[in-house]
């Protein structure tokens, strides 16, 4: 089912984001954990691609493992960093050979250890999103940040750069992480007001350890309301009381989402099933 069918209808969701192993050895453990993830059946799940490409492969064999055995909608990422439409259309040929219809088209980062120029032949999200859409029925998501993109030079550029993503085909668009909502609340009413009517969804990522949060910051740029650096403060020592902080504190920002009409969730779970589960017990009423 493509991700654009689902969000279309008039209830919550919650879905969640998962990650491939970055070598073929540490594959069982981490499909184990992905796969319980899907076993919640979450409304959709997404699967990363790694820097360059590294996990292409293994990105498009959980993507269909999540669909064939749970009947979970996946997505499968694709990045433009060192990319070539031969390869592009390769990958995309065995998307469709596994019965993936949606795809997430990022630019992504270039790697630390990247030989050489790794937009070449994609520069920007936008002309990834172009050729997928050329070249098959696909569902096609993009990324965006509502505190602005670390290339941007500002809030103007940034919702200008998004425009061109749907210009090029791009269908719904999931954002970074935040940790304040109404830094999300402003974002929407930017992009509405820029005439940008796709799906936003919303990306909430529960910080479980206190060793994450720079981390955090340093991929998204968020900035980090008062509350939550006492949380982290509080708490961030002690494992197991981080870990129910950090999913109480996310848990607020969905109902407080919901409370607010926007209905479905994207939930950044770095392959934590128990995570998963307790985001989805502290909402068991609030979804039915």
């Amino acid at each position: 089912m493509k991700i654009t069918e689902i969000i279309k209808q008039d209830r919550p969701t919650v879905s969640f984001e998962v990650f491939p192993p970055k070598t073929d050895t540490d594959f069982t453990a981490v499909e184990r954990a992905v796969l319980e993830v899907a076993a919640i059946h979450p409304a959709y799940m997404s699967v990363t691609y790694g820097a360059g490409g590294s996990t292409r492969d293994n990105t498009v064999k959980l993507a269909r493992e999540i669909q064939r055995l749970f009947n979970v909608p996946s997505i499968a990422h694709l990045t433009c960093v060192g990319a070539d439409k031969e390869r592009i259309h390769t990958i995309l040929d065995n998307m469709k050979d596994s019965g993936i219809e949606n795809v997430l088209a990022l630019r992504g980062d270039k790697p630390r250890d990247f030989d050489g120029e790794p937009f070449e032949n994609y520069r920007y999200a936008s002309e990834l999103i172009s050729d997928i859409k050329d070249y098959g029925d696909f569902c096609v998501g993009g990324a965006c940040y509502p505190e602005g993109y670390p290339e941007d030079k500002n809030k103007d550029e940034n919702i200008t750069n998004l425009k061109k993503k749907i210009d090029a085909g791009c269908e719904f668009l999931t954002t970074q992480m935040f940790f304040d909502n109404n830094i999300f609340y402003n974002f929407l009413y930017r992009v509405r007001d820029k005439n940008i009517k796709v799906p936003v969804i919303p990306g909430i990522m529960p910080i479980t350890r206190g060793s994450q949060i720079k981390r955090a910051i340093e991929l998204s740029g968020s900035n980090v309301p008062e509350r939550f650096k006492n949380l982290v403060d509080r708490f961030g020592d002690r494992p197991g009381a981080m870990q129910q902080a950090g999913i109480a504190y996310a848990t607020d920002q969905i109902i407080d989402l919901l409370a607010n009409g926007v209905n479905h969730i994207h939930v950044y779970s770095m392959n934590k099933p128990d995570v998963a589960k307790a985001i989805l017990a502290n909402l068991s009423e609030i979804l039915v």
